[in-house]
């Protein structure tokens, strides 16, 4: 989501074990023949307020962590048809962006609070003893999380990403922030940069900042061209580590960095697109010669995906790498209109992993779950989706996040929890067959 918002909500502090609702035609979902509805874990205390938004996921093992605004919960995926929420940990700080190491989860906060603990309060971002930044707790026990360390970034963090380190034994944070002010003591102008925190993984107490490289010594597209929101940060970046390449979704710019040196991280390719308005996210595809960049058209809380608003704006834009540059091929945008009442438009997603093939499934919020085929650069198309009807009372909903993990497809749901989809198609079933021991989208492993 493109707004940084600070949501109140009274917390309080309980381990839940639920076990997935089931599915019933009374739920008002549409799907496409090949995808099944199969649970849906709806949000319970203390994450049950319509304000307590669902944000992103990861996944190790059998288990799933999903981020919320007021925290985050721990799912035992074993069964994908039966998920069980195994505890809840309410840490108040929008807006939850989540990824897991070891025993270690990382919790992204991007709103100033008074203090960093996990009872702390909104508070101004113009007051000198706000906080706003990186937690990481020890998930050792799934079932009792324990705060371990905070570390202050500038402007907070919206997304993170994990980058391993040359040894086993650490790994890096690319901490993407935007929005400063002169106004904001944490986050003046010029905001051209990303923070990067080393963590050792055998005393993560030791973590800290190392690094603020400077992405776009000219600026970037500070003039906004075309519709797009003038570079002052980045989004969300996604490393191949393996091909020590990153690709950064950087407001008003979409780039191609060199992360080599994983402290000083270099841009290499720069583009920008007339018809993106915020450059949001990027996934490549197996093999690395393609990205996909989304676009944030009206930050998450629009309507976009009408007749009226095109099929250019709002979407997904398929780039080939050739030579080292990026080359834009196409446009996709998922094909069934939705309402006017309805947030709708480009989000996260993760590849499902068949081989020779480069397809992807992806949230658009009330949009709900696209699954797309983009092998061909130049004539992506939808091969399934899941769509449920409007949420009522009009609020923001719908699937923030939808990814790939060992067989099954898991939805974030902003207001009705964790969904778990399956689908049946010669496409995508050879995906089975491919085992991860974990998932975190924005670092991404070959298969």
């Amino acid at each position: 989501m493109a707004s940084r918002l600070g949501r109140a909500l009274a917390l309080a502090g309980a381990a839940l074990v639920l076990t997935a609702s089931p599915v019933h035609a009374a739920d008002d979902v549409r799907t496409s023949a090949n995808v099944e509805h199969v649970a849906n874990v709806p949000k319970q205390a203390p994450f049950a307020s319509r304000q307590a938004y669902n944000s992103d996921l990861a996944f190790q093992g059998t288990y799933a962590y999903q981020g919320n605004y007021n925290g985050f919960t721990v799912y035992d995926i074993a069964n994908p048809a039966k998920p069980k929420v195994v505890s809840r940990v309410s840490c108040y700080g929008a807006q939850g962006d989540v990824s897991v190491k070891g025993d270690l989860l990382f919790l992204s906060v991007d709103e100033s609070v008074a203090s960093d603990s996990c009872k702390t309060r909104s508070a101004s971002p113009t007051d000198k003893g706000s906080w706003e930044g990186i937690r990481i707790f020890d998930i050792s026990s799934k079932k009792r999380p324990k705060y371990v360390k905070s570390i202050e970034t500038a402007c907070g963090s919206h997304t993170h990403t994990l980058v391993p380190g040359a040894s086993k034994d650490t790994v890096y944070l690319y901490v993407s922030s935007y929005g400063p002010g002169d106004i904001f003591p944490g986050c003046k102008p010029p905001h051209d940069r990303i923070s990067i925190v080393k963590v050792p993984l055998k005393k993560p107490s030791a973590a800290k900042v190392v690094a603020r490289p400077v992405l776009f010594p000219d600026g970037g597209n500070e003039r906004g061209d075309g519709a797009a929101s003038a570079t002052s940060g980045c989004h969300d970046i996604t490393v191949y580590p393996a091909r020590n390449l990153a690709a950064g979704a950087c407001m008003g710019d979409g780039v191609l960095i060199d992360i080599s040196d994983r402290e000083r991280p270099k841009v290499t390719a720069r583009v920008t697109d007339e018809n993106f308005a915020f450059w949001h996210s990027a996934t490549f595809n197996n093999s690395g010669t393609k990205v996909v960049f989304t676009d944030e058209l009206g930050g998450g809380v629009m309507a976009t995906c009408l007749k009226s608003t095109g099929p250019e704006h709002g979407a997904n834009a398929v780039y080939d790498i050739t030579g080292g540059k990026l080359v834009k091929r196409s446009y996709y945008k998922i094909p069934r209109e939705q309402g006017r009442s309805e947030n709708c438009v480009a989000h996260n997603g993760s590849l499902i992993p068949v081989k020779g093939r480069d397809i992807m499934v992806q949230g658009w919020y009330q949009g709900g779950v696209s699954i797309w085929d983009f092998t061909d650069s130049a004539r992506p198309a939808e091969i399934g989706y899941f769509d449920r009807a409007a949420f009522k009372p009009r609020d923001m909903a719908g699937s923030w996040s939808a990814y790939y993990y060992n067989g099954h497809i898991y939805s974030s749901d902003i207001q009705l929890g964790l969904d778990v989809l399956r689908i049946t198609d010669p496409r995508t079933d050879p995906a089975a067959k491919v085992r991860q021991k974990s998932l975190n989208a924005q670092t991404q492993n070959a298969y």
